[in-house]
């Protein structure tokens, strides 16, 4: 469970916690959510320094898990697999953490110590994102994230960025900058969808289709 990580976090940082109350800009549902909330609140609690250096971890783990690497799919197989024991798969994380730059902050450690022991590390991946949608928040940027059925070309990437930081769909919370991720998925079909917080626009072909079909389904 997330909770027995949320005390041992806080445990370590219960100095901190009575100097100021921190609180996530956002709030990221789910269990994943919960143990990112858990991590950002821990690392803002001790300072801006260290969250900075927990998010470059975790960024660093993610950019590993996403590569299109051998040893990036063995090690997304290696996180899920039940046979493998959690002190194994720790180690396993740590090693990988300390391969760089500075190693890992000690909160960054604790974080994959409890999801291995409470049998979470296949929520690491949906965990490291909602921490970074976190700190996005907290520096004030909005992450526009568009998903397509395959890799957009950079002209039509880049005429699209151009639309949606000039629209009133990015044009919220007061954001000091837009960022944006694509995401790849082939249900789609084709065209786009763009997710931006609660708001949603479908302009895939695969919501197209399922509109007509709904249609025929009334016509009948």
């Amino acid at each position: 469970m997330a909770s027995r990580f949320v005390p041992r976090v806080w445990n370590q940082t219960r100095g901190y916690a009575s100097q100021a109350a921190v609180r996530p800009p956002i709030q990221i549902e789910g269990l994943a959510g919960k143990y990112a909330m858990a991590a950002y609140t821990s690392a803002l609690t001790k300072g801006e320094k260290n969250l900075s250096k927990v998010e470059s971890d975790l960024r660093y783990f993610h950019d590993i898990l996403k590569s299109d690497s051998p040893d990036a799919s063995k090690l997304r197989s290696f996180l899920t697999n039940p046979t493998v024991s959690s002190q194994t798969r720790t180690t396993t994380v740590s090693e990988l953490l300390a391969k760089q730059k500075g190693g890992a902050d000690e909160l960054t450690s604790n974080l994959f110590e409890a999801l291995s022991q409470n049998g979470r590390l296949g929520l690491t991946e949906k965990v490291i994102e909602g921490f970074l949608e976190l700190t996005s928040a907290h520096r004030g940027e909005v992450i526009i994230t568009i998903t397509s059925a395959k890799p957009l070309d950079k002209s039509i990437a880049s005429r699209l960025e151009s639309t949606l930081k000039g629209s009133q769909f990015a044009s919220t919370n007061g954001a000091k900058s837009v960022k944006f991720d694509y995401k790849v998925n082939s249900s789609l079909q084709g065209g786009i969808t763009v997710d931006l917080g609660d708001r949603s626009v479908d302009l895939s072909v695969a919501n197209r289709v399922n509109k007509l079909n709904a249609l025929l389904r009334e016509s009948i």
